[in-house]
């Protein structure tokens, strides 16, 4: 029998300067490239580099992931994930703003 203190949680450090492929993305968040694809045309990520292949910031593996469990979660279509990450973000970026304030 396993007590708590003798469950370890595994994990990896991601740097978020990182850039990532279409490709790493999809693999990282265990979701097919289409699925990818549909949030940059949402507006959900954002392209870095449009060369030959896509590249994304490695924040965007973190955005990708809060996006996807808005899906699964609370069942939002991509309309809704978009509008949610925009206020989330707005959300943020006013909390900024206060704690620069005080």
């Amino acid at each position: 029998m396993t007590t708590p203190q003798d469950q370890t949680l595994s994990g990896a450090i991601f740097e978020e300067s990182a850039t990532l492929t279409i490709e790493d993305l999809s693999r990282l968040c265990a979701v097919d490239e289409r699925h990818i694809v549909a949030f940059v045309e949402e507006g959900v990520l954002e392209v870095i580099e449009t060369s030959a292949q896509w590249h994304f910031r490695g924040s965007a593996l973190r955005r990708a992931r809060v996006a996807l469990r808005l899906e699964r979660d609370l069942e939002l279509n991509l309309p809704g994930v978009a509008l949610a990450l925009e206020l989330m973000d707005e959300l943020e970026h006013l909390r900024r703003e206060l704690e620069v304030k005080r």
